[in-house]
């Protein structure tokens, strides 16, 4: 009926053309295996992403909360109640970042952490958005502000890729072959300390300092630490969590086990006396569960497996803002001066169902018609017939369409 895997996408993305001076086919060689420094004079130029003056104001004009915020200095986080108070009168909260206690921290030499900038500050949130379009990986940015002559972290790696982009300041970085080759979420660098300390220890793979408007890519694994030089340093870290191989075997592995449960067979008891720690006793039903399993695995197509990983694929990245009081007021005086459009990042789908078809999104299901699903799939392209009014209404109120002006669709 549609694309599920493409609609409501954007087109021309240009996430990753910010990040590197390589091709996408040449970036794909080098993808998970290397990492590179691009000077800033090889990328194009583009807006300001994260000055000094935005980080003053997200921590103190912004209401920031923990854990949006974590403060560090050698490897060491401080607890929260280190830098938050309560919100004062009319907030009700406990955890509001403190601004006096980090200027205190940040004077002493301690490294301020914004997390998840993908939600907070809107230039960021645009290239998150756009690299993920571009690598199909769910992204999601930190930024990093550390005073001069400082270390927030010891050498460690990280269980995702990681694009570095310097915008403020400079810093020098020092880095070192895996100890741990393409670790997973649950492998992080503390299970292997000692090697890592050792490693890091070593003549390092690359010695690079960076300029603002640098980008140092380093993939998972890769062992990374930095220091600020001369004044205030700010960088971003754009974090991709890659899908990868392990992530299609336990899908292929829950698939397997859905399938077993509906085997009369592998429901039934063992005999009676049955001592489950004597491998005697359970050779002969081990190699009828591995004959299931076998079968099972074979029968099960690529798209069951593409099926069970939808789900998590649309709940790991956030779509594109919607302006929840414009919108409304602008459905209350009707459609005439704007145009519903898919909203970008969504990623939506249909899918059939007894009673129709559902339009699937992380904004929810939408329940539909035959003939509504028809015009939707042609809708979800950017081409087809206009909307029925009242279909665009509950696309729009269910999060999956937009208003634009009438004209600049």
């Amino acid at each position: 009926m549609t694309d599920p895997h493409e609609a409501g996408a954007p087109t021309g993305c240009t996430g990753l053309a910010r990040l590197t001076d390589l091709a996408p086919d040449d970036f794909a060689r080098t993808w998970g295996r290397e990492p590179r420094h691009v000077r800033a004079d090889a990328l194009p130029a583009g807006g300001a992403l994260l000055g000094i003056d935005d980080v003053d104001a997200l921590l103190s004009r912004r209401g920031m909360r923990a854990p949006f915020v974590r403060v560090a200095k050698e490897g060491r986080t401080l607890a929260d109640a280190d830098f938050t108070r309560g919100g004062g009168v009319g907030a009700g909260v406990r955890d509001q970042v403190d601004d006096t206690a980090l200027l205190r921290l940040f004077a002493d030499g301690h490294t301020i952490v914004l997390q998840g900038l993908h939600r907070t500050h809107p230039p960021v949130l645009a290239l998150a958005q756009e690299l993920a379009a571009d690598l199909g990986h769910p992204v999601q940015a930190n930024a990093y502000v550390t005073p001069a002559a400082n270390r927030g972290f010891a050498a460690h790696y990280d269980v995702h890729d990681v694009f570095v982009l310097q915008t403020e300041g400079t810093k020098r970085w020092s880095l070192h072959a895996p100890v741990h080759e393409h670790p997973l979420r649950d492998q992080p660098w503390q299970d292997r300390r000692s090697q890592v300390e050792q490693a890091a220890a070593t003549e390092p793979y690359l010695d690079v300092t960076l300029e603002p408007g640098d980008v140092l890519y380093v993939p998972r694994g890769w062992l990374h630490s930095a220091t600020a030089l001369g004044g205030v340093s700010v960088h971003l870290t754009i974090g991709v969590h890659v899908w990868h191989r392990h992530h299609l075997a336990e899908a292929v592995l829950d698939g397997t086990r859905r399938a077993l449960a509906e085997q009369p067979e592998l429901r039934t008891s063992l005999p009676p006396g049955v001592d489950v720690s004597d491998p005697t006793h359970l050779a002969e039903h081990l190699t009828a569960v591995r004959a299931a399993l076998h079968a099972a695995v074979d029968a099960l197509d690529d798209a069951a497996v593409a099926a069970l990983l939808a789900p998590k694929q649309r709940a790991a990245q956030r779509p594109a803002p919607v302006a929840p009081v414009a919108t409304a007021a602008a459905l209350a005086d009707g459609l005439a001066d704007h145009e519903v459009v898919p909203r970008e990042h969504l990623r939506a789908s249909l899918e059939p169902t007894g009673a129709g078809v559902d339009l699937v999104s992380r904004a929810g299901r939408l329940p539909l018609t035959t003939a509504e699903a028809d015009g939707v799939a042609t809708w979800l392209t950017g081409s087809g017939a206009p909307l029925d009014p009242a279909l665009a209404h509950r696309l729009v109120v269910g999060g999956v369409a937009v208003l634009a002006p009438r004209g600049a669709a």
